[in-house]
């Protein structure tokens, strides 16, 4: 029952991290959630200076509140600035880790408070973090209750704004010229990619969250053109991620997200060499048949 807990969860994360990656990859700002994994550091401190708790809850509403502040930061700096995205997600998560760190150093030296109460979870912990009903009934895995809930939202918001997100990522111009507001839509996907970054730290860990959310993505990149397929394709390669990846670690007896974020990068590395239209040896091929013939 402990291995499907497991399996279970990394397969959610993986498909909620997975659906909000392609459209990260295709608006070029995969790196948000690694920035958002680093920059949620001073709201952890904070939460912890105003409640004087430690509990998971209010560390994870601090961590929330300081994600959605960090995608408002990048689209400011780099609308406002004229700065790349990149640039914008590297100045965003820097300045405010080194923020969390100077708060942590005069106000919480003395106290064990790190990022380590929410980015670096451990999905090996799944089974033992359960849900306890007052009259002493074990629901099972509170982990696996809050990624579902999150992936329900998740589905719900590519669904139900399928169009809108589909015409502002690939073509703001005409969104604009229709009348969709490409900001509002915008802020709205970073919210999402907030909120399931987030929730998922404390389960998964940031490592696996961020590996979920760029490498199953970017595989559909490469084996399809067509956007419902890639959406498809992620999930099921962030299923047999989870799948594979927690044998894996059995079967070296190692790390559970290591070994996931491995298989994540293996797959990757497949589709780049064999793809049928992008992969390195159909490249290879179709560049010897333009070659003219010398003989």
């Amino acid at each position: 029952m402990d291995t499907l807990y497991i399996i279970s969860t990394g397969a959610i994360v993986a498909i909620t991290c997975g659906v909000l990656g392609c459209y990260l990859i295709l608006k070029k700002m995969a790196m948000v959630g690694d920035a958002i994994s680093h920059a949620v550091l001073p709201g952890i401190v904070i939460a912890f200076l105003l409640s004087g708790s430690r509990d998971s809850v209010t560390m994870l509403l601090g961590a929330g509140i300081l994600g959605v502040l960090t995608t408002f930061l990048i689209e400011f700096f780099h609308t406002k600035g004229s700065l790349q995205s990149d640039a914008s997600i590297g100045v965003t998560f820097t300045w405010l880790f080194a923020l969390g760190v100077i708060l942590i150093s005069m106000y919480a030296g003395d106290v064990d408070l790190d990022q380590d109460c929410v980015l670096h979870g451990e999905i090996a912990y799944v089974p033992l973090d359960l849900w306890i009903l007052p009259n002493g009934s074990i629901m099972g895995p509170r982990t696996l209750y809050i990624s579902g809930f999150v992936l329900i939202l998740v589905l719900l918001f590519v669904i139900i704004g399928y169009k809108e997100l589909y015409i502002t990522t690939f073509d703001p111009a005409f969104a604009s010229a229709i009348g969709i507001s490409t900001v509002l839509w915008h802020y709205l996907l970073m919210g999402a990619v907030s909120l399931t970054t987030v929730a998922s730290f404390e389960s998964v860990g940031a490592i696996l969250v961020v590996s979920l959310l760029i490498a199953p993505p970017a595989t559909a990149y490469l084996l399809t053109e067509n956007f419902k397929k890639m959406l498809w394709l992620t999930a099921f390669t962030g299923m047999l991620v989870s799948i594979l990846g927690y044998y894996l670690a059995v079967w070296i007896d190692g790390s559970i997200a290591g070994a996931m974020s491995s298989v994540a990068g293996l797959f990757f590395l497949l589709a780049l060499i064999f793809s049928p239209s992008e992969g390195i040896i159909a490249k290879k091929l179709r560049q010897q048949k333009l070659q003219p013939n010398n003989s």
